[in-house]
């Protein structure tokens, strides 16, 4: 494997491309349980038949793991949105629907979308009182199994020149609730300044799958916990502004 070409840096992992192959290696402090599970995840996605790179191998580089995908040529969601902002509503329709043709998609050996959930609120740093009303909260959720990207977003998906979307990144994979994965979404928009955009999603999600928007806001404390784990100083107060639970109306 050469890894002479970087084409992405991302937080612990640098991606390198090698001809036809993506390289992605991890910090030499990563964790072996969440690579390898990473390529799990992976791997067991590309059983639903989604557009996505296929896992050639998982293998050591220069010491450290890596993990080796086929390399999709093209350009993603993000670029194009913010190089051609008068075709945002177009991306925006796309990013919908592929976010929805991931909740169509069934894959019963992905880790469940409650039990990461329920770790995540664990770990947050957040009075108790608001844990164990977050908990209750989570609880009562309806039980779903539909496929959870996790982490969807703009950068996350590649357009080939022929047009062919391929989604990337399946590392926060699971099954679940859908309305949890729409969540994450907007605090994701939200999180980079985008609150405009974020509304305009929600909207046109709602509208497209008739999800009432009430369902997936009572997501958004749950989802803000678990987000609130990674433990960015830069997203704190906005994360524990959404935390504290409140009854849509």
């Amino acid at each position: 494997m050469k890894l002479d070409r970087v084409i992405a840096v991302r937080n612990n992992k640098t991606i390198y491309r090698d001809g036809e192959l993506a390289i992605k290696v991890f910090d030499a402090d990563y964790s072996k349980a969440d690579v390898l599970n990473e390529a799990l995840n992976q791997a067991r996605v590309e059983e639903t038949g989604l557009n996505i790179p296929k896992i050639r191998e998982v293998s050591k580089a220069e010491g450290k793991w890596a993990i080796v995908s086929e390399y999709i040529s093209g350009t993603t969601l993000a670029e194009l949105m913010e190089k051609n902002p008068e075709k945002e509503e177009e991306y925006l329709e796309l990013f919908v629907d592929l976010q929805m043709k991931i909740h169509g998609k069934k894959c019963p050996m992905l880790n469940k979308l409650k039990d990461k959930m329920n770790r995540k609120i664990a770990e947050a740093d957040i009075p108790e009182i608001t844990r164990y009303e977050l908990h209750t909260r989570l609880e009562g959720m309806p039980k779903h199994n539909k496929v959870c990207h996790g982490d969807f977003n703009p950068s996350n998906i590649i357009l080939t020149e022929s047009g062919i979307p391929y989604i990337i990144d399946w590392a926060h994979a699971t099954q679940g609730n859908a309305s949890a994965d729409i969540a994450r979404t907007y605090l994701l928009f939200c999180l980079e300044g985008k609150r405009e955009l974020a509304d305009r999603y929600l909207e046109l999600f709602c509208e497209k799958s008739k999800t009432e928007k009430k369902y997936v806001q009572k997501w958004m404390p749950i989802v803000a916990a678990s987000q609130s784990v990674k433990g960015k100083p830069e997203e704190r107060d906005f994360l524990h502004g959404w935390i504290d639970v409140v009854d849509y109306e």
